[in-house]
């Protein structure tokens, strides 16, 4: 007789075609990112081809575990391909892989904070602006080292000045965001790294947003400032591969100007029976899939490909952006350099929109746009060239007729306690 469960899985497992047509039916109320009206967490290239072949390589090396790359010699090839693309596109020397920006932002900080301690520096502090990810807030918090956030100007951009004066002999790491999330915009990252160098302390460009679009962005004609290794004093980029890459999650790069660097972030442990353990990055298993799903993507699309997706991401922006500006009582809160930007009410304005009820009414129409206490976040991929117009005469209507706000929360992720 079978004994009653104490815990863990149900006593009695259950059938897959089950399983799978309630997940189903559960997933319609979860977001829908392919119609268009999603402006965050998920970057729709509307490219069936492309979502066919993550789909397959996915299922492909779904079990396997790049823990021991040497074992899987497609993945190790594949894994070191990506790395070439990425410090080739760059000018970085060299790099790794990670499961997400969260994790290379970890893995640069980690880096600066041990290269500050062989200096002599028992407590190291990071310089950022206040708008910097707050994945930096996260890394300082568990890797002992004091985080300062500094003043932005009033155009939404890191103060060169703020970092100067705030840089000491404990100073390990100066932080740039290109770009930033809230806003859109570029820090100046020329004169902060030149900053930098001037002081001999490093200096990391947070590109985990911008990393894989800016090259692109700049082919098809859009004026972008210098930001990557090219310019003098940066010594380590972060850029995610799963958002202007286009990949699924989880897949990040982080880069490093030299060898030196790159090494203080691998861990070699051989005091066990087991043998040597090594890694480049804080995981130890590994999924194959993401790392697949990377290099097939970024080799499906090719140079032409994000060519291709720029243009239509840079569409999908002009029409969101100039929609804005069209209708009384809004406006963008910053100048973006890219395709991420904040719209709230316009200061200016005698009876500007309440943006929170606003929104409510924009979440009644089906759209999904992320709330920041200063306004509204739109993020815009190539599948919203489809919709943009769309969303502009839904938010006309709204701006015209809101009520009065429902209580929104301004969140941008979540915990779960159970």
């Amino acid at each position: 007789m079978d004994q009653p469960t104490t815990g863990g899985p149900p006593a009695q497992g259950r059938d897959v075609d089950e399983l799978l047509g309630e997940l189903r039916e559960e997933r319609h109320h979860d977001l829908d990112w392919r119609g268009g009206r999603a402006f965050s967490l998920v970057y729709n290239t509307d490219d069936p081809e492309l979502e066919r072949l993550q789909h397959e390589v996915a299922s492909m090396f779904l079990h396997e575990n790049a823990l021991n790359p040497f074992r899987y010699r497609t993945l190790l090839r594949m894994e070191g391909e990506l790395i070439d693309m990425a410090t080739s596109l760059f000018g970085a020397g060299h790099g790794s892989l990670s499961s997400g920006g969260t994790e290379s932002i970890f893995l640069a900080v980690q880096t600066a904070r041990d290269h500050a301690r062989e200096r002599g520096v028992d407590h190291p502090v990071l310089l950022c602006s206040a708008t910097a990810h707050p994945a930096f807030a996260k890394a300082c918090a568990y890797l002992d080292v004091e985080r300062r956030s500094l003043p932005v100007r009033a155009d939404g951009r890191a103060d060169p000045d703020a970092y100067r004066e705030a840089l000491d002999g404990r100073t390990a790491l100066l932080v740039v965001s290109a770009p930033c999330y809230p806003y859109g915009v570029i820090d100046p990252i020329a004169e902060i790294a030149g900053i930098a160098a001037e002081h001999e302390v490093l200096c990391h460009v947070d590109a985990c947003l911008g990393g894989y679009l800016l090259p692109y962005w700049e082919r098809i004609g859009h004026d972008v400032a210098p930001w990557d290794f090219n310019v003098d004093g940066v010594t380590s980029l972060s850029a995610d591969l799963h958002k202007y890459g286009y990949s699924y999650k989880g897949v990040s790069t982080v880069l490093y100007r030299d060898r030196d660097l790159y090494r203080r972030q691998i861990f070699m442990y051989d005091d066990w029976p087991g043998g040597l353990y090594a890694s480049s990055s804080s995981a130890g298993t590994r999924p194959g899939s993401p790392i697949a799903g990377a290099w097939a993507t970024m080799v499906h699309l090719g140079e032409e490909g994000y060519l291709r997706l720029a243009r239509r991401v840079s569409d999908a922006t002009t029409v969101f952006a100039d929609g804005v500006r069209s209708i009384d009582g809004l406006c963008i809160t910053s100048d973006p350099d890219m395709s991420v930007f904040e719209f709230g009410p316009d200061p200016r304005h005698p009876d500007a929109p309440d943006l929170d009820a606003v929104a409510d009414v924009m979440d009644d129409r089906g759209w999904n746009l992320d709330r920041q206490p200063g306004g509204l976040h739109v993020m815009a991929s190539p599948g919203h060239d489809r919709v943009a117009a769309a969303f502009v005469d839904d938010l006309r209507a709204a701006v015209a007729d809101h009520g009065t706000a429902r209580g929104g929360d301004h969140v941008y992720g979540g915990v779960v306690e159970r």
